[in-house]
C-alpha cells in the first residue's frame, strides 16, 4: 500500500510539471545566438591573422611567420602545419622563393593543433606568384605615408632598387621628406607620428623645423586661414599636378603603443577614423589611386628590447597585443576592397622579429664576462628587417601595376 502511494503522488508531480515546461520562453533547439555566454561555440584561441592574399613574385623569398599571425605567449606550444603545394614548412616559419615557372594563384590554409594533436584554429588564404614581366617600365608614382619606420627610408629604397633590378614599374616616389638626402627617395614618413597628426595637425611653414614639430604636409590654410586637406594642391607641389598611382599607408606604432586591454579599442577607433578622413582625401582627388594599407608588423621578440626602448614602461606581451587587435581589425574594415582600389599589404607576415630585430652582445650580469645576445630595440627593425618589409610592399606593388 505504501509502495502504491508513493508511486501515484510521483506521477502527480510529474504531471504538474509537464504544463510548466509547455509555458517556458527558451526555444526547443536554442540557435548559437540565444545559447548563453558560456555555451557559444569558442572562438579560435590563437587569433590567426592571415590576410586574403599573400603576394610573391619570382627571385624573392615570402614568409610567414608563426608568431606574427597568431597571438600566444609561447608559439612553441603548439603545432602550425600549412597545407600548399609551394614552399616549405619549418620550425618558426612557411617560408617560399618562386620561381617564374609557378606563376599562379595556389591554396594556403594553415592549421594550429595543440599537444593532442587536435586542430584547435584554421585560416584559409590565397598565395598568389606574380609575373617578374608585370609593369615593366610602367611609370608609376608611388606616396609612401608613415611613421618611424618609413622614416628610416631603408624599405622605401629597398623598394625603389627592386624596381629597377625587376625592370618595373619605373617608380617615381613622391613626398616632402627625404631624410636620407638621397634624390630617388622621397615619402611622407616621420618618426613618432600618428593618423590623428596626419589627418588635423596644422602648422604654418609645416615642412620647415624639426620633423617632430612640423604640420601634416597635407594641410593648408585656405583663403579664410582655415586649415584644410587639400590633396590637390599637395600634388601640384609634387607630383606636377597629378595624383599618385600607389599610396601606403604604414602607421600604428605610435597609435596605440601604450595602449592596455581597456582602452586599446578606443584607440584603435580613433586611429581607424583618422586613417579614413586620409583615404576620402586621397580618393576624392581621383579614386583610381591605389591604397595599400601596410599592416602593422609585430615587435621584438623578447621582453629584452622593450626594457632597453622603455624600462618599465611597456611590456612585449601588452604591444603584442595591441598590434595584433590593430591588424585583427585593419583586416576586418580594410579587406575585400579591392573593387575601391583599397587593399592591404601583408608586411607583418615576412619579418623575423628574432633575427632581424637590432641586438648588442652583453654579459649576462656585473660579475661575469660571459655574453649574451640581447635584443635592443622594441619596434624598429634592423637593417635586414626593414628589406623584409620592401620585399613585401614591392610584392604587392607587382600585382597592383597589372
Amino acid at each position: 500500500m505504501n509502495t502504491l502511494l508513493r508511486l501515484t503522488t510521483l506521477l502527480s508531480l510529474l504531471i504538474l510539471a509537464v504544463p510548466s515546461l509547455a509555458l517556458t520562453d527558451e526555444p526547443a533547439n536554442p540557435t548559437p545566438e540565444s545559447r548563453p555566454a558560456a555555451e557559444a561555440e569558442p572562438q579560435d584561441p590563437v587569433r590567426l591573422i592571415l590576410p586574403p592574399i599573400i603576394y610573391a613574385i619570382p627571385g624573392i623569398e615570402t614568409s610567414v611567420y608563426f608568431d606574427n599571425v597568431s597571438l600566444t605567449i609561447n608559439p612553441a606550444n603548439y603545432v602550425f602545419d600549412v597545407h600548399c603545394n609551394r614552399g616549405h614548412l619549418q620550425q618558426e616559419r612557411w617560408t617560399y622563393t618562386p620561381d617564374e615557372k609557378e606563376i599562379g594563384d595556389y591554396k594556403f590554409k594553415l592549421n594550429v593543433l595543440d599537444q593532442n594533436n587536435q586542430i584547435i584554429a584554421s585560416q584559409e588564404s590565397r598565395l598568389r606568384v606574380v609575373p617578374t614581366a608585370v609593369g615593366k617600365d610602367k611609370p608609376t608614382s608611388l606616396l609612401m605615408i608613415g611613421d618611424s619606420l618609413t622614416h628610416n627610408s631603408v624599405y622605401p629604397r629597398h623598394v625603389f632598387e627592386l624596381s629597377e633590378k625587376f625592370q618595373g614599374p619605373k617608380l617615381k616616389l613622391i613626398g616632402s621628406h627625404n631624410p636620407s638626402n638621397e634624390a630617388n627617395v622621397r615619402h611622407e614618413g616621420y618618426g613618432g607620428w600618428t593618423a590623428v597628426r596626419f589627418a588635423t595637425h596644422f602648422k604654418e611653414n609645416a615642412r620647415q623645423g624639426n620633423y617632430r614639430e612640423r604640420g601634416s604636409p597635407f594641410l593648408y590654410a585656405d583663403e579664410n586661414g582655415k586649415p584644410q586637406l587639400d590633396f590637390p594642391r599637395y600634388c601640384k607641389e609634387f607630383n606636377d599636378g597629378n595624383a599618385p598611382d600607389l599610396v601606403t599607408i604604414f602607421l600604428g606604432p605610435n597609435d596605440v603603443y601604450s595602449a592596455t586591454d581597456e582602452t586599446i579599442e578606443e584607440r584603435t577607433d580613433t586611429m581607424v577614423k583618422h586613417l579614413d578622413i586620409l583615404v576620402k582625401m586621397i580618393h576624392d582627388f581621383n579614386p583610381k589611386t591605389k591604397i595599400g594599407f601596410m599592416l602593422p608588423v609585430p615587435p621584438a621578440a623578447t621582453q629584452d628590447a622593450f626594457g632597453t626602448t622603455n624600462g618599465r614602461q611597456q611590456t612585449r606581451w601588452q604591444y603584442k597585443r595591441n598590434q595584433h587587435y590593430v591588424a585583427e581589425r585593419m583586416l576586418k574594415l580594410y579587406g575585400g576592397k579591392e573593387a575601391e582600389q583599397i587593399y592591404l599589404v601583408p608586411t607583418h607576415l615576412n619579418l623575423d622579429c628574432v633575427h632581424n630585430y637590432p641586438a648588442k652582445r652583453v654579459p649576462w650580469n656585473s660579475h661575469t664576462t660571459e655574453e649574451t645576445l640581447r635584443q635592443n630595440n622594441a619596434v624598429h627593425p634592423a637593417s635586414n628587417g626593414y628589406l623584409q618589409i620592401g620585399d613585401s610592399v614591392f610584392s604587392w606593388i607587382k600585382e597592383v601595376s597589372r
